[in-house]
């Protein structure tokens, strides 16, 4: 679909004023200025202290949890870690677990099967932990929304301590604690940690509990130095604002990684092809660790990747690793088809006049991957999607999953059509539900009619705000390490993106990657040359090779580093013809109009 193209445009005096005040390069200090980061605080942005995290006590719940647990491994009761299946609650599992083990603490974890078990607490599970004598459960990245489950845990005399971040319904759940950042009435000054950020705050306050000071022991600074690392992979794979104490956890975690990182990370690097990097980003976890998490998860098996960060033994970190690579692979190939046929609906769904939002759904689609697929279509084509994976006996309720786009909350919309659901819940951005095969036509139409309601025509354009315009010559390897300084990138504070007019292509663009997903581009400003690659645009290789005249491009410019070789490249996020993207119009054709 088209996008508009907004250029931040700044007054050269309060980019001098900037420099003056913090001694950075000019484009350092246009990029601080559009996000927001006043001069008193530059410093500490770009160079973030582990010494400015909150201390863990002020986290509510902390103290009462740090100290049931504490007795609870004094006592050698059995303690039972509930985990998530995704990435941050894998990596908040392997937190827990790790520091108590090194308590030498009777702890397990249980980590539900998407499939079968759904997201967060269930009764069966439950039960299963108080019939191997269990005497606390730990939840991690769930349990917040779990009233009643937490209700029957302490009917089957289960005590529970939830942590948690995601949103808190009306009533809490009974709990000897709940550790949550953004509980109501809490002072707390950052609600934004995720699971793993969450179960990483508690886990220093558990050593801190044991050590009975705020200083702890040499093997325990040790684990929670590690520990920063496991963090760092759930805030980035969760996608929360790297800001404020994400922001200090991811940039001291990828150092971790790179310096002490558990054997499991080690092995699952070295799966991935990043272990030799000289320094890792937010974008290796991003892209190349956490999707293999995930998979695991996603196809049934997030225990295997939790026993992976866990585990201390060479040799299983290193079968385990190659297990969720091929798993990774599955996932792929899975997740391809899927998004094949659902964006033939979506197109299908516009040639017929019904382009608001998406509801799509089909039989044999894989439930474990329509989540990453209705995040595609979202971002494709800017509307609200729901994707439903329906089971071949029409007797199961079909499983979905569904996202948003920006100025629309999934969590209302669905609410808005409850009584065709059987369950549903998430968060205004990503949500999942369960429906009876036979209630799929009239959520389609209750769902789409609540998007047209609730969303305005401006709404239904894509916006690329770019922080500047510049020239290819300005692209050079100083000036993108320059940029470098503003890491680790991701939600909140994205890699820059800037824009360059009058881009001529130097020869044909060609697909590369598996299915054919990715463009790479030669692209040509004058004398200047430059690689891109589009990533997710393989299938516009034919159309672009036949526009004429010259284009605009935006992109994110990044250093590559290959067989010890370091360029500038870019990764091309949107182009249109140069005229439409002229300073002052803003007013972007797209790249075409079935985008």
């Amino acid at each position: 679909m088209p996008k508009k193209w907004r250029i931040r445009s700044l007054d050269a005096g309060e980019i001098q004023s900037y420099q003056s005040a913090t001694g950075l390069p000019a484009l350092v200090a246009q990029l601080l200025i559009c996000r927001g980061i006043p001069t008193s605080e530059a410093a500490n942005f770009l160079d973030p202290r582990l010494t400015d995290l909150i201390p863990p006590d002020e986290l509510p719940g902390v103290p009462q949890a740090a100290e049931r647990i504490a007795a609870a491994v004094a006592q050698r009761q059995r303690i039972v870690v509930y985990g998530d299946y995704d990435a941050d609650g894998i990596s908040a599992t392997a937190i827990l677990v790790r520091c108590l083990r090194l308590l030498d603490a009777d702890v397990h974890y249980h980590i539900p099967n998407r499939l079968d078990e759904g997201y967060g607490l269930n009764q069966k599970a439950l039960q299963k932990i108080a019939d191997a004598n269990t005497s606390l459960v730990v939840t991690v990245d769930c349990g917040i929304a779990s009233v009643a489950e937490a209700q029957f845990a302490r009917g089957l005399g289960l005590q529970l301590i939830i942590t948690d971040h995601h949103c808190p319904a009306d009533e809490l759940p009974d709990a000897e604690a709940i550790v949550h950042p953004g509980l109501p009435g809490s002072r707390y000054p950052f609600a934004g940690l995720c699971g793993a950020g969450v179960a990483f705050k508690l886990a220093w306050a558990i050593c801190q509990h044991v050590c009975g000071s705020r200083r702890v022991t040499a093997p325990l600074k040790e684990f929670l130095l590690q520990a920063i690392g496991l963090a760092a992979v759930g805030t980035v794979a969760d996608v929360v604002p790297l800001v404020d104490e994400n922001r200090i956890l991811v940039h001291h975690g990828l150092h971790s990684l790179r310096q002490r990182p558990p054997v499991g990370c080690a092995q699952l690097m070295q799966q991935a092809g990043i272990f030799d990097k000289p320094a890792l980003t937010s974008e290796d976890i991003a892209f190349s660790l956490a999707p293999r998490l995930n998979a695991a998860g996603r196809l049934g098996q997030a225990s295997l990747a939790a026993e992976l960060l866990i585990t201390e033994d060479q040799r299983r970190a290193s079968s385990l690793a190659e297990y969720l690579g091929e798993l990774n692979k599955s996932r792929e190939s899975l997740e391809r088809s899927v998004y094949k046929a659902a964006r033939q609906q979506a197109l299908d769904a516009i040639d017929a006049g019904h382009g608001t939002a998406f509801v799509l759904a089909d039989h044999g689609w894989h439930a474990g991957v329509i989540g990453i697929v209705a995040g595609r279509l979202a971002d494709k084509f800017h509307r609200p999607v729901l994707l439903v994976a329906l089971d071949q006996a029409a007797s199961k309720p079909g499983m979905g999953s569904g996202r948003a786009i920006p100025g629309f909350n999934l969590v209302e919309g669905l609410a808005s059509c409850q009584e065709l659901l059987i369950s549903h819940g998430g968060h205004a951005a990503a949500a999942g539900f369960k429906v009876a095969e036979n209630n799929l036509e009239s959520l389609r139409t209750a769902f789409c009619q609540y998007a047209a309601e609730n969303l305005a025509e401006q709404d239904l354009q894509a916006e690329l705000k770019i922080d500047g315009e510049i020239p290819f010559a300005a692209l050079t390897m100083q000036a993108v390490e320059h940029l470098e300084r503003l890491a680790p990138f991701g939600q909140a504070n994205p890699r820059p993106l800037l824009c360059t007019t009058d881009v001529e292509l130097a020869a044909p663009p060609k697909t590369i990657g598996g299915g054919d997903r990715h463009l790479a581009l030669q692209l040509a400003q004058h004398a200047v040359r430059i690689r891109g690659v589009a990533f997710g645009q393989g299938e516009y290789a034919d159309q672009l090779s036949q526009r004429e005249g010259t284009l605009s491009f935006a992109y994110r410019p990044v250093i590559n580093t290959f067989r010890n070789r370091r360029s500038v490249e870019i990764h091309v996020v949107d182009w249109q013809s140069a005229s439409a993207a002229a300073p002052g119009t803003n007013e972007g054709t797209g790249q075409f109009s079935r985008r």
